[in-house]
């Protein structure tokens, strides 16, 4: 290779070098320029994202503290030494939508007078016609109205109430059987409230508890349990 070549080559290295060293600088101006325009908005995100993330734990954390507080409130009012202070107690607690049910399907499991339960009837069915509450909470609510009403309404009454709650698929459909069949037995409908209650039988869904009622009711009605299983 001549020096003349040498030289030539050298030339075009360190021009090649200058143009790179020329087209970062640019690179980097052009860089910061966006950052001074733009870069408020990358702050800003991430402020945001901070702040959001800040707020959902809070939220997280209130919740959990309100959750606290209602199940000690709960807590404390079954401590109490009479079924209606119970009652009194629970329905004293502060609660709207799902936590107002549950204090309601409580209180139904307290009743001593029959102020109490008319009370407590009409709660539970205020409940069940909510329909900013969830929809497994309003059918217990119904539920809970037909076992109270097994003694006091007409049975048919019981059964029309009950009816929607007894279709496939319901989540207390064996349990709402079961309140028909008993609402069949009062009205006189033996044969009716033998089928019903060999249908949950049938079921494989029913809990030992609820076969062993049913079973007890067949038998009450002069029914056959082999019949029933077979």
């Amino acid at each position: 290779m001549t020096r003349r070549t040498a030289r030539k080559r050298s030339r075009v290295s360190n021009n090649d070098s200058f143009i790179d060293e020329v087209s970062d600088e640019v690179r980097r101006d052009r860089l910061y320029a966006m950052l001074r325009r733009y870069g408020w908005i990358a702050i800003l995100a991430v402020v945001l994202l901070v702040g959001a993330a800040a707020w959902v734990e809070w939220r997280r954390s209130a919740e959990q503290a309100e959750a606290r507080a209602f199940g000690d409130a709960i807590v404390a009012a079954l401590d109490a030494e009479t079924p209606e202070a119970r009652r009194e107690a629970l329905l004293a607690i502060d609660a709207e939508g799902t936590q107002q049910a549950l204090l309601a399907m409580l209180a139904a499991d307290t009743l001593e007078t029959d102020e109490a339960e008319a009370q407590t009837l009409e709660l539970l069915t205020e409940i069940s016609g909510d329909g900013t509450i969830p929809p497994l909470y309003r059918e217990l609510a119904t539920l809970k109205a037909a076992m109270l009403l097994q003694d006091r309404a007409d049975p048919q009454e019981v059964i029309d109430m009950i009816e929607p709650l007894t279709i496939p698929g319901a989540p207390y459909r064996l349990l709402a059987l079961e309140q028909r069949a008993i609402a069949e037995m009062r009205a006189g409908e033996t044969s009716d409230a033998i089928e019903t209650l060999r249908g949950i039988l049938e079921d494989g869904a029913a809990t030992r508890d609820l076969q062993a009622r049913a079973r007890q009711l067949i038998v009450a009605l002069g029914g056959s349990l082999e019949t029933a299983e077979g």
